[in-house]
């Protein structure tokens, strides 16, 4: 009798051991198995999702162009009043060109050197292949429709424009010549009054080829000069941005 309740207490004993091996095991390789906690999943997505969020959005890089450049008719008003030159459908390297020169100063504008200083080369090549795309291309004779008259046609000639710009001033040598038919005419003046001004740190362009063109003429001379360029056909537009009213 003793030996039979040995064994039966032996038995038990066995049971409940294998028992609590067994709950031991299955919480060891519980926490290998589980999936990872529900607030680390959003935590490594949004890491994952950093660099697309901290890009900087065409938007965002345009943004302080397009309170100028995109309103039809506006102006400013340093170092005159004059309307601000239309860029959509401008050759994307001339825009390039322009900032970058704003940027490292051979060009003398504060609000225009302000900008130019706060992009990064890539922010200057999207903002320019941004705008040269934003007008719809035109189609454009190879001579103007409209012929200057005696005196302009003398001046055009003693400057030479068209070596550069082409024979319609639509068509530039090089994409880093600007398109100019068509240009506002009063940006055009100032434009050129500036390849005149030397010594002012406000105000100027540093360019050899314009400086030395520009210097053979009068303001009324390169006032009438701004005017046929401006009266004729070409592919230069402001185009009105969506979020801004008029």
């Amino acid at each position: 009798m003793n030996n039979l309740l040995t064994t039966l207490l032996l038995a038990v004993v066995a049971s409940v051991t294998g028992l609590v091996h067994a709950q031991t095991a299955a919480q060891t390789a519980a926490p290998t198995s589980a999936p990872a906690p529900a607030a680390a999943q959003p935590a490594k997505a949004a890491k994952a999702a950093a660099p697309a969020a901290g890009a900087k959005s065409m938007e965002a890089k345009t943004a302080m162009c397009m309170g100028c450049h995109n309103i039809k008719g506006y102006q400013a008003s340093f170092p005159e009043v004059y309307k601000v030159p239309m860029i959509a459908g401008q050759n994307a390297k001339y825009i390039a060109a322009a900032l970058t020169a704003y940027k490292n100063g051979d060009r003398r504008h504060p609000t225009m050197r302000g900008i130019a200083t706060s992009l990064s080369e890539q922010d200057i090549a999207d903002i320019a292949d941004f705008y040269s795309k934003l007008a719809a291309p035109a189609t454009l004779a190879d001579q103007p429709a409209k012929q200057p008259d005696t005196q302009v046609a003398a001046l055009l000639q003693k400057a030479n424009c068209v070596s550069c710009h082409g024979s319609n001033f639509s068509k530039p040598i090089d994409p880093s010549y600007p398109k100019i038919a068509g240009q506002h005419k009063d940006y055009l003046f100032v434009a050129l009054k500036a390849y005149k001004t030397d010594n002012n740190p406000a105000v100027g362009r540093s360019n050899p080829i314009m400086g030395a063109m520009a210097k053979q003429f009068s303001n009324a001379e390169l006032k009438a000069l701004a005017g046929y360029v401006s009266s004729l056909d070409g592919e230069l537009q402001t185009v009105p941005e969506h979020r801004f009213h008029y």
